[in-house]
């Protein structure tokens, strides 16, 4: 067992409210959301303004030059849609130029860098489903952007864990160390260059004549064909990476119907293959065979259905998934049940696989990454934060923005990076989802959103890299299956399957590792471990088993409840 390296004084309640509810990875974060919801606007308005407030206040995790995959709900529409929020690799790329450069390798650096999509994807949001201009919902980052915020532990210890990432570029060390050393905790941060360049978006909307669609649009042009654009092109090109002007000129997110399966008469929702939202769908279908409201929550036997359903899910995402521009995935059959009851049949109660399945097609041999053991990049890859919103008019909003400051460097004079999302991306020309000009990594930020009986009933999300379909889903089912409340469910101990090469380079493998955390009780690892699992021991309250966000609405009152993840700076606020 592994003790606690803080103590942990008291749980946290369920927030409830009546007329809106936002909970996000960040305190500030929330507090912006309703300053947007107070001033009249609605769930992606509120969204929007956290989401960047999260790329101000999370510069290690998240920027506006990032990735921002998005799902909203537009109650007068009766609507659902994905935003892509995703970006691609360059037109001038090819497999052979880019393996010849980096010799066999995905660096850290402009060697990973791809189209930054969040821009698009937030002022895409903004623009289709919003009711606020640009300038109003940016207010609140703006502020923190200049005014500074106080720098939080975990803000420190990451700005210290990817100093070796940070040290080399200027641009970045100039904002983030002192003196050579990350900022103290309490002290206050400022990103007067990121403010700039949203002043700079601001007033190409301000100047634009027509419509507030027309405005948003104008702001968005001044980010990807402006001088904004050049500065990225340019400084990304000089430093080796694969990026042109036209690249950025010719972009654009994609808003899309959502990939859906029912699980107990709950409908849930998720981005495409282009991500491993899918691998949530699937999962849930494999458990659904399974009469888990009559186990014992977190009991061995409950624990191994939970990891090999996720193993069988996961060998198909590395077989199938991929960006659907370039690769044929058979979504319709990897989320019907009757695929779903033959990969049920593939589980023994009595042993773990003790390495990654086939994929259940069978129409690609099994991929066990490039070595038995990982290969450690030289920086850890930055993970992720999540913000979703239920608005006063039955809206809602759940987003899931990434790419910080650890292995990508911020663009002079800018104040973000150039989504380093690439590393997501395989050297394996048989791969579904390896390097290809134009075409899109299979991304690890996958937001989520249920419904029951055509009625809204959750956005749901975490970070996590590989782990955030992972807790996502034993979030989701503690509430359905075993009836606890929103908060109780998310603060429940997490297991974690590394059964599959990882979506990071070097796309490290762990046959058969499971990780538990510390408050799992030894009896049920030793248990775990006869039935083939190698398990490992996180502690009792691991910031890397994810920090899930989620509002559960009670389609009988409408009463909205919030609950926000302990293991990190996550908050949920209401009225």
């Amino acid at each position: 067992m592994v003790s606690d390296p803080v103590r942990r004084l008291a749980e946290r309640p369920t927030i409830q409210a009546r007329h809106y509810l936002a909970s996000t990875g960040h305190y500030l974060a929330t507090a912006a959301a309703t300053r947007i919801l107070d001033a009249g606007g609605n769930a992606t308005d509120a969204g929007v303004a956290a989401g960047i407030c999260i790329n101000v206040l999370m510069p290690d995790l998240t920027s506006f030059g990032g990735v921002a995959p998005i799902v909203v709900y537009d109650k007068a529409r009766e609507e659902v849609k994905t935003i892509s929020g995703l970006g691609t690799w360059g037109k001038d790329l090819t497999l052979d130029g880019y393996l010849e450069r980096f010799k066999g390798e995905i660096p850290p650096g402009p060697g990973r860098s791809i189209v930054p999509a969040a821009a698009d994807s937030w002022l895409t949001a903004l623009r289709v489903y919003g009711t606020m201009s640009f300038a109003e919902v940016v207010a609140p980052a703006i502020e923190l952007c200049e005014r500074g915020f106080p720098v939080y532990p975990s803000l420190n210890r990451n700005i210290r864990m990817y100093r070796s990432g940070i040290e080399p570029w200027p641009s970045t060390a100039s904002i983030y160390l002192k003196d050579g050393d990350e900022p103290e905790i309490g002290s206050v941060l400022i990103q007067a260059d990121l403010g700039r360049t949203f002043r700079r978006l601001v007033e190409a909307e301000e100047r634009a004549p027509g419509s507030r669609e027309d405005k948003i649009l104008a702001a968005r042009e001044e980010f990807y064909q402006g001088e904004i654009a050049k500065r990225m092109a340019d400084f990304i090109s000089a430093e080796g990476g694969f990026l042109t002007a036209a690249d950025l000129a010719e972009f654009s997110v994609e808003i899309e119907t959502p990939v859906r399966t029912n699980y107990r008469g709950v409908d849930v929702l998720v981005c495409g293959p282009w991500c491993q939202g899918p691998v949530v769908a699937q999962t849930l279908n494999i458990l659904e065979g399974f009469p888990l409201a009559q186990t014992h929550h977190n009991s061995a036997g409950y624990l191994h259905l939970m990891s090999q359903s996720l193993n069988l899910a996961f060998a198909d995402r590395d077989a199938y998934y991929g960006d659907p521009h370039f690769v044929d995935v058979p979504m319709e059959t990897l989320i019907s049940k009757e695929y779903a009851a033959a990969q049920r049949d593939r589980i023994s109660m009595d042993r773990a696989f003790d390495g990654m399945p086939q994929g259940g097609l069978d129409l690609a041999p099994a991929r066990l990454g490039p070595s038995p053991e990982p290969r450690t990049p030289t920086v850890p890859d930055p993970d992720t934060s999540y913000v979703c919103i239920v608005d006063r008019f039955g809206n809602a909003f759940s987003a899931t923005p990434s790419d910080g400051i650890g292995t990508s460097p911020i663009i002079p004079g800018l104040g973000l990076v150039c989504s380093g999302r690439g590393t997501q991306s395989w050297l394996d020309p048989g791969h579904p989802a390896v390097v290809q000009a134009g075409k899109r990594p299979r991304l690890t930020p996958n937001p989520a959103m249920a419904f029951k009986d055509g009625r809204l009933l959750m956005p749901f999300g975490t970070p996590g890299g590989d782990m955030q379909a992972q807790a996502m889903v034993q979030s989701f089912v503690n509430i359905v299956d075993f009836g606890m409340d929103v908060q109780e469910a998310i603060e429940q101990p997490r297991v974690a399957t590394y059964n599959f090469p990882g979506s990071g380079w070097p796309h490290a493998y762990r046959p058969g590792l499971l990780r538990l955390e510390g408050r799992i009780p030894a009896e049920i690892a030793d248990d775990l471990t006869g039935r083939g699992h190698n398990v490992e021991y996180w502690p009792n309250w691991s910031r890397i088993a994810g920090n899930v966000c989620a509002i559960l609405v009670d389609q009988e009152t409408g009463v909205l409840s919030g609950g926000a993840d302990a293991r990190a700076e996550a908050y949920a606020q209401g009225w």
